[in-house]
């Protein structure tokens, strides 16, 4: 069985309009099928905590339910059923905000960059989101390309 890398970037959203929402769906769905790569977490403590707890889920009962193989449109639709979900414009624009302007710490922008092969002085990006597609694209290349 072979492990998958994510590829959906943290700054995607689906209908709902929440980013990283989709790329969670993604590790959490490889998680539960056994697909997951192992440098990747299910659902970690990063982006995925901070999703889950500005829209309120709990995160014993996403595993749940990702665990009986939803598309993603059937984890949107999940979603808007449970107690107390935040959904309102709000919330999401909050949650899309802090996502967006979250930066790693120095140490884990130049472990990024040591993967990458860039450096301060020939990357501007400081963003989470975008180094983090940097890192997955680096590791999909080691791991498939190369």
């Amino acid at each position: 069985m072979s492990n998958h890398i994510p590829m959906i970037s943290s700054g995607t959203a689906g209908p709902l309009g929440v980013i990283h929402l989709p790329r969670l769906w993604q590790k959490a769905s490889l998680e539960a099928a056994g697909k997951l790569h192992p440098d990747y977490p299910g659902i970690g403590k990063g982006y995925d905590s901070m999703v889950l707890a500005a829209l309120g889920l709990d995160e014993a009962a996403v595993r749940a339910f990702i665990a009986t193989k939803p598309s993603y449109t059937q984890f949107e639709a999940w979603i808007k059923t449970q107690p107390g979900v935040k959904l309102d414009q709000a919330s999401i624009d909050k949650n899309n905000a802090d996502i967006r302007g979250y930066n790693h710490d120095d140490g884990t922008r130049a472990g990024i960059f040591a993967t990458t092969g860039l450096s301060d002085s020939t990357c501007e990006a400081r963003g989470a989101v975008e180094l983090n597609n940097l890192d997955d694209w680096a590791t999909f290349h080691k791991e498939v390309l190369s």
